[in-house]
């Protein structure tokens, strides 16, 4: 077989030839599509029917049975949800090669397969791994080459709300770590609580799951919650790898604001204050002092603890606080709790004499300045 360059007035070509004979019709079909095979072999070299069977069998039984190898999903990589639409393409098998929403059980129906494939919480590679795997194991194909690429996709991201500067959806496509979400809501506002809630969705539920069956065959690990409570303030000072958890596409992330204590009446500063930082151990003297300490008239024996409590007969705990006898160290300080109000009164009577005073003087100053005019 020779290659030979053709001229023409129009055109140059190259002609297959056999000796003198020019190849036929149908043996130039044959030999193109022998050529395009050999071609397809060297581009492809990882996807060959022995190396793609011997990869899928060393593959991880119990990740495959779950549907979820969490391990071969780096976190870069996007992660199937519920209800997303894949494209599934089977090389020489047209009848399979379509369209196919993953369903509310994390499975795809594929055709000739008993049972739906889980492919939720995988990425495209290893979901086109896993329905291979099935083909083979039904007897459907015996060397199936399966790519996989997500079409739609409706949970693909991320809600950040409560106590951040930038509350609202972030997209994410594979599992990312909490400070690096947080990072991309703006980070934390000044009001925000001591911890942050992770309320997990689908994909991570699955996701862990399939991680915490194969922690849990070697006796290592619990099942994994679908909600997550983490020390924020302690996170944020030592950068624990232990708390900085891995976000997946459909969480939601919420840092609850800190709590409130109220101090009203015959204060210095009377306001709201937050449970926020070192202020979470707040006690009726701490919060006394925030408030400006007492007044002049204040009834330091008579305050009042407020406390929300829905099974008392109005709604809260009216509890009798002696400031006097606080202050001076012969009853001990007293924790508050989010929503107490620390109610001080006042004194009728002694403002009135404080008024009176101030009025006697306002006289005795106006007669004084009299008796010297000329």
């Amino acid at each position: 077989m020779v290659w030979k360059l053709s001229r023409s007035s129009s055109r140059v070509g190259l002609a297959w030839r056999v000796g003198d004979r020019p190849l036929g019709s149908c043996q130039y079909r044959v030999l193109t599509i022998s050529l395009m095979g050999v071609a397809s072999l060297l581009w492809f070299p990882g996807v060959l029917p022995a190396a793609w069977q011997q990869q899928i069998a060393g593959a991880d039984k119990a990740g495959a049975a779950a549907g979820v190898d969490l391990q071969a999903s780096p976190t870069e990589e996007t992660l199937i949800s519920v209800n997303d639409v894949l494209f599934v393409q089977v090389f020489d098998v047209e009848q399979m090669t379509r369209e196919y929403r993953v369903s509310g059980g994390g499975g795809i129906d594929f055709p000739l397969l008993p049972q739906p494939v889980q492919v939720a919480g995988l990425t495209p590679q290893r979901a086109a791994q896993a329905i291979a795997q099935k083909c083979i194991e039904a007897g459907v194909l015996s060397h199936p080459q399966i790519s996989v690429t997500i079409r739609e996709s409706r949970l693909h991201s991320v809600s950040v709300g409560g106590a951040v500067k930038n509350p609202q959806i972030y997209p994410v496509f594979g599992r990312i770590a909490l400070l690096d979400i947080l990072t991309q809501a703006g980070g934390v506002a000044d009001d925000a609580g001591p911890v942050v809630i992770i309320t997990r969705g689908e994909v991570s539920r699955r996701a862990l799951a399939a991680e915490g069956g194969n922690a849990q065959a070697a006796g290592d690990a619990p099942p994994a919650p679908a909600t997550v409570n983490i020390n924020l303030k302690r996170l944020a000072e030592t950068g624990d790898p232990s708390l900085n958890v891995a976000v997946y596409p459909g969480d939601h992330v919420t840092v609850p604001r800190a709590g409130v204590v109220y101090v009203v009446g015959a204060v210095g500063r009377p306001g709201a204050f937050l449970l926020s930082d070192a202020r979470q151990d707040m006690t009726v003297l701490r919060a006394l002092a925030l408030a400006g300490s007492l007044g002049p008239w204040a009834k330091s024996k008579k305050a009042v603890l407020l406390r929300p409590d829905p099974s008392a007969p109005k709604g809260r705990d009216e509890i009798p606080i002696n400031l006097q006898a606080m202050l001076k160290g012969e009853i001990s300080d007293r924790p508050l709790q989010s929503n107490d109000i620390l109610f001080v009164p006042d004194s009728t009577m002694l403002k009135a004499l404080h008024r009176g005073a101030d009025i006697t003087a306002m006289g005795v100053s106006y007669a004084g300045a009299a008796a010297v005019m000329p």
